[in-house]
């Protein structure tokens, strides 16, 4: 894999790794988890402008990857979004 293909995985995996935090379904750098739905929703909307920016300029590879991370961010996005506080503070409190 080439440089600008490996810079790219590793924007991708930023991305979903952010979003992750923001979900509150892995802990941050510092360890606390946290929730952030405004911020997920604005990193799926720069991982599907990335998506269309690089349409046909990617590998097959790379652009499975990417959908995989952003079906599964809108997965959980949803399921987020669904839950009311009271059940959000539940999960975090576990």
């Amino acid at each position: 894999m080439e440089k600008n293909d490996q810079l790219l995985m590793q924007l991708i995996y930023m991305f979903h790794t952010s979003a992750m935090q923001g979900l509150g379904k892995i802990a941050d750098p510092s360890g606390q988890v946290n929730r952030n739905l405004e911020y997920v929703s604005q990193t799926i909307d720069l991982m599907e402008m990335l998506k269309v920016k690089t349409m046909g300029n990617i590998s097959n590879e790379i652009e499975k990857v990417l959908d995989e991370m952003l079906s599964e961010l809108y997965i959980n996005y949803s399921d987020e979004k669904a839950k009311s506080d009271d059940e959000v503070d539940k999960e975090t409190k576990k």
